[in-house]
C-alpha cells in the first residue's frame, strides 16, 4: 500500500464568514469532496485543520461572560475546537466517503518551555480592543497586547515549535489500516513535561503547518498538501512585481524565507513546513487552494516545493 497523505488547511478556510458559523457546514462538505479525490488508492490519510477564527469566537464568548464564568486557558480552547471542528469534518467525511473508517483524535503536542516563542509572544488571537480595554486586560489578566495600526490592540500569545506528537503511535496504527484520521487540529493541544515527567497544558498556540509537517515526516507520508486561500505561492505578494512560483527547490524556499519574502503569520510557515518535508523525505510538497487542487495534483497549478 502507498504511503499516507497528510492534508493541512486553515481555520479561515472553514469559517469563511465569522458572523455566520453555519458556513462551516457547507465548507466542510466541500472539503469532504476534495478528500475523496485524494483517497483514491486505499491509503490512510491525516487531516490537520487550523482553528484561528474559531478560537477567536471562544475568546469573544469569554469576554461577554467574564463577570459570571471563569475564563478558559488556551490549551482548553484548542481542545474544544479540536472537538467541534473534528465533529463537523467527521460527519461530512462519513456522508461523502461512507466506505472508509473516519475518526477525530484529540492530539497533544509537546513543546519546549524554554522555546524563544515564550519570551516574545507574537501570535495574535481574539478580538481587537481599544487602548483603555487593552490596558485593563494587561492589569487584570496579565495578557500581553500588541497594537495593529488602525485596528486596535489584540492579545498576543506564545507560538512555540512542535517537538513531539504525544498520540503519534495511535495515529500511525489507524493510518496503517487505511483509515482517515483528523488529528493535530489547531497545531495540537500545547503541553509540557512537569518535573515528574507528566504532561500539563500551557498557554500557547502551535502553528498547524509545522505540526502537519512533523506528522507527515513521522508517518512517511507520500503526499503532503497544504490548502490555503490563494492558488499558489508568490514573491512580491500584493505588489506590482508579484510573481507566481510554480515549482522551487527547498533550498530556494529557505533563501526566500531568510530574506523575509513570506510573512511569518501567513505564507511563511507553509513554505517552511513544505521545505522541511522535502528535505527530510526527498519528496515534494504542494501548496494550493481547494478550487485548484485537482489541477495542482496534475502539475498544472499551485506551487510544488521539491527536494
Amino acid at each position: 500500500m502507498a504511503g499516507p497523505t497528510v492534508l493541512a488547511f486553515g481555520g479561515n478556510a472553514l469559517l469563511l464568514d465569522p458572523h455566520n458559523p453555519a458556513t462551516q457546514e457547507r465548507t466542510a462538505a466541500a472539503f469532504a469532496r476534495a478528500v475523496r479525490m485524494l483517497m483514491d488508492r486505499g491509503e490512510g490519510m491525516v487531516l490537520v485543520h487550523g482553528n484561528g477564527p474559531q478560537v477567536g469566537m471562544i475568546l469573544l464568548r469569554i469576554e461577554a461572560t467574564k463577570d459570571c464564568i471563569p475564563p478558559e486557558t488556551l490549551d482548553i480552547m484548542v481542545a474544544e475546537t479540536q472537538g467541534s471542528i473534528g465533529y463537523l469534518l467527521c460527519r461530512s467525511m462519513r456522508n461523502e466517503i461512507p466506505e472508509r473508517e473516519i475518526a477525530a483524535l484529540l492530539t497533544q503536542v509537546l513543546v519546549d518551555p524554554d522555546d524563544p516563542g515564550f519570551v516574545t509572544p507574537s501570535k495574535p488571537v481574539g478580538p481587537y480592543y481599544a487602548q483603555e480595554g487593552a490596558e485593563e486586560l494587561v492589569k487584570s489578566q496579565g495578557w500581553r497586547m500588541k497594537e495593529t495600526a488602525g485596528r486596535g490592540w489584540r492579545r498576543v500569545v506564545p507560538s512555540p515549535r512542535p517537538q513531539e506528537i504525544i498520540e503519534l503511535q495511535a495515529i500511525k496504527d489507524a493510518v496503517g489500516h487505511g483509515h482517515l484520521i483528523i488529528a493535530g487540529g489547531g497545531g495540537g493541544i500545547p503541553v509540557i513535561r512537569d518535573e515528574n515527567g507528566g504532561l500539563q497544558g500551557i498557554e500557547a498556540v502551535i502553528d498547524k503547518d509545522l505540526t502537519a509537517c512533523k506528522l507527515a515526516v513521522a508517518l512517511r507520508a507520500e503526499r503532503f498538501v497544504i490548502l490555503t486561500d490563494v492558488p499558489h505561492v508568490s514573491t512580491g505578494f500584493g505588489s506590482k512585481s508579484e510573481r507566481h512560483i510554480g515549482r522551487m527547490k527547498a533550498s530556494r524556499a529557505r533563501r526566500l524565507l531568510a530574506q523575509g519574502e513570506f510573512p511569518p503569520g501567513s505564507m511563511g510557515p507553509k513554505v517552511e513546513a513544505s521545505a522541511i518535508f522535502a528535505e527530510r523525505t526527498d519528496l515534494s510538497a504542494l501548496i494550493t487552494n481547494i478550487e485548484l487542487l485537482e489541477r495542482a495534483l496534475g502539475g498544472k497549478a499551485g506551487t510544488w516545493i521539491d527536494p
